[in-house]
């Protein structure tokens, strides 16, 4: 595959290394991706969607090549949304697109699915394992007041999240990790083998950190209704070991229309089931093309 490569400068001075993939004319895409990640780690659904799509992918903040911001608060979402207006902007310019994102890449892409400002551009959302904070704040308290039992199998599950608010240890555990331990790691969790390895794995683990410190507590502490301005596809992983599959059962409650499916799959399987996340994300947006 072919990429053409940009720079994209953000309203705050930061740069984005943004790629774009395949037919211009095609209908175009934007694929968001998560935490510890850059987006390379899109490459598998790339292959499997280029010939029916235009493909935007770009490195979050902190992450890959872009650059990397200094200020905890300069990882805010209302920021990262503005980062993925001036990357339409830059790329799409004038264009109506379709979203898909998976782990931070989808919570971040919900503050932009939940924007005034994209409602004509934005066909269509694909969501992977990343719930919207302010969603999700409202879902655990419902669960603490009525369900505590899914409250704290939730917790339970977000212990990487309270360890993440650690200044010094935090980043310093991803010095340990390079690319063949990271791979180690993700082969466990998904029981597949020869996953494609993230070469910057101990950069990205450690600038990315700043999505966890800039955005849960307000978050969670101080949620906001936002509901989303296009048709929403969850696409739910039942062994997912970061995000309850429980958490999508607030989605509904926020999106006018809302389409679920269910993968036999673990947290990334953007790398073990490319094939299948591919064919759900074309799936959705064909049907959302108008």
């Amino acid at each position: 595959m072919q990429a053409q490569s940009y720079w994209i400068s953000t309203q705050d001075q930061q740069k984005l290394y943004a790629k774009t993939w395949g037919n211009v004319e095609k209908p175009a895409l934007v694929l968001v991706h998560g935490y510890p990640d850059n987006q390379e780690v899109w490459e598998p659904i790339i292959e499997n969607l280029i010939h029916d799509f235009y493909i935007v992918t770009y490195d979050v903040r902190g992450a890959g090549e872009s650059s990397v911001p200094k200020r905890i608060r300069d990882y805010a979402l209302p920021r990262l949304s503005l980062d993925l207006e001036c990357v339409v902007n830059a790329l799409l310019p004038n264009r109506s697109f379709h979203l898909a994102a998976h782990d931070w890449g989808s919570i971040q892409s919900w503050e932009s699915a939940t924007e005034a400002k994209f409602k004509d551009r934005m066909l269509s959302y694909t969501t992977i394992s990343g719930p919207c904070l302010d969603h999700a704040a409202f879902w655990m308290r419902d669960q603490f007041a009525n369900q505590k039992s899914k409250f704290f199998k939730q917790l339970f599950k977000s212990w990487y999240i309270v360890a993440f608010q650690l200044p010094i240890l935090a980043p310093t555990v991803w010095h340990f990790f390079n690319p063949e331990r990271w791979g180690m790691v993700l082969s466990q969790l998904e029981k597949t083998k020869g996953l494609p390895l993230n070469q910057n794995i101990s950069k990205d683990g450690e600038h990315g950190i700043s999505l966890y410190r800039a955005n849960f507590i307000p978050r969670l502490t101080r949620p906001r209704q936002r509901h989303a301005i296009c048709p929403v596809q969850a696409v739910v992983l039942k062994r997912d070991k970061f995000v309850s599959p429980e958490l999508i059962d607030e989605m509904p409650k926020w999106v006018e229309k809302f389409e679920r499916v269910e993968v036999d799959a673990n947290h990334w399987a953007v790398l073990s089931r490319p094939q299948e996340i591919a064919g759900y994300i074309a799936q959705f947006a064909h049907k959302n093309q108008n």
